[in-house]
């Protein structure tokens, strides 16, 4: 009987301490395809991070289709998931803050624009609070966004009257300059509606060439150096699924993974995308990709010195010292290009 008390109580033991030392799992739900780098790069790479920096103690599970993309923040306020990525442009009127790392004009890969991002957030736009009600987890933007059209793009004049699946956001104000008129569904939409004809084009960067299999509806590319705009993206996760995370791994994510790690993390899975969407998308025969040329460039700098004082203009606004919050991107993505 004594050796039955003492194997009973070394399995109660066991199983307590097994119960104690369990990973947290985090449900987080995105808004692009499985297969898409977004998940198997930036959502699989942050749950990577969380599990290296806490010892195993938290970790992440994917979830898809939960809701569709403009609502996916709301599911983490709601409760129904822990964690979420989406895009600002989304969301119009709720982020303008956002706007600013979307502007054309800046130099340098989406790393460094993720991580730039992230210390003017924290220098210049944190007090906003657009996020509120929710736990900022990274900030990231993807690469230059140009053109990509079912029929071929000889100049800027072309883009006048164009039907052009837009995001929102930055582009669309860059698209109400060109003339462009412009087509509001998800990135899970953009195949099917090249492919009916419902949109002539569509602007996104050039990773999404694969992420969207754009090559196969979206034989041409127009491109301006530096892109016709960025796009800004958050994970967020919710204050109270970050609430139940024991001390010890909360301080390990704020400290290791959270903010800047996390944001520049993204940053290079976008540079790769594009770089893969690039090589692709040149090796095609039926391909063709097209450089704007050089008095279109010049022309788009005058459109996009207008979109820039539209949107700083918003910015100051908001009580935002927006041309200094400008310039520091700039300055911070130099930095990053540096090796800082």
């Amino acid at each position: 009987m004594k050796i039955k008390g003492f194997i009973a109580a070394s399995v109660l033991a066991l199983s307590v301490a097994t119960a104690g030392s369990a990973a947290e799992t985090l449900t987080i739900t995105t808004i692009s395809p499985p297969t898409h780098p977004m998940n198997t790069g930036m959502l699989q790479g942050l749950i990577d991070m969380m599990e290296e920096a806490t010892g195993g103690e938290v970790t992440g599970d994917l979830k898809f289709g939960l809701a569709p993309p403009p609502a996916v923040f709301d599911l983490v306020m709601d409760g129904a998931v822990d964690m979420a990525i989406s895009f600002h442009g989304y969301l119009p009127g709720r982020f303008v803050g956002t706007k600013l790392i979307e502007l054309p004009g800046y130099t340098g890969n989406a790393e460094q624009a993720s991580a730039a991002y992230w210390r003017v957030h924290e220098a210049h736009l944190a007090a906003l609070d657009e996020h509120r009600g929710l736990k900022l987890v990274a900030l990231t933007a993807h690469g230059p966004g140009q053109i990509h059209a079912r029929d071929p793009i000889a100049s800027l004049d072309d883009l006048n009257g164009l039907k052009t699946r837009l995001g929102g956001g930055v582009a669309s104000d860059v698209a109400a300059e060109l003339g462009i008129i412009g087509i509001q569904v998800p990135g899970s939409k953009v195949y099917e509606t090249l492919e009916s004809g419902v949109a002539d084009a569509v602007a996104m960067n050039i990773g999404e060439r694969i992420g969207f299999n754009l090559n196969e509806v979206a034989k041409n590319v127009y491109e301006i150096p530096g892109g016709f705009y960025r796009g800004s993206f958050a994970v967020v996760m919710s204050p109270e699924a970050w609430d139940r995370l024991p001390e010890t791994a909360r301080t390990a994510l704020e400290d290791k993974v959270f903010g800047e790690p996390a944001s520049r993390m993204m940053g290079a899975v976008w540079d790769a995308h594009d770089a893969n969407g690039r090589a692709v998308s040149e090796a095609a025969d039926d391909v063709t990709i097209r450089d704007a040329s050089e008095a279109d460039v010049a022309r788009f700098a005058e459109i996009a010195a207008r979109v820039q004082a539209k949107v700083l203009s918003e910015l100051e606004a908001l009580g935002v010292d927006a041309r200094a919050a400008q310039a520091m991107i700039q300055q911070e993505m130099n930095k990053l290009a540096a090796g800082g």
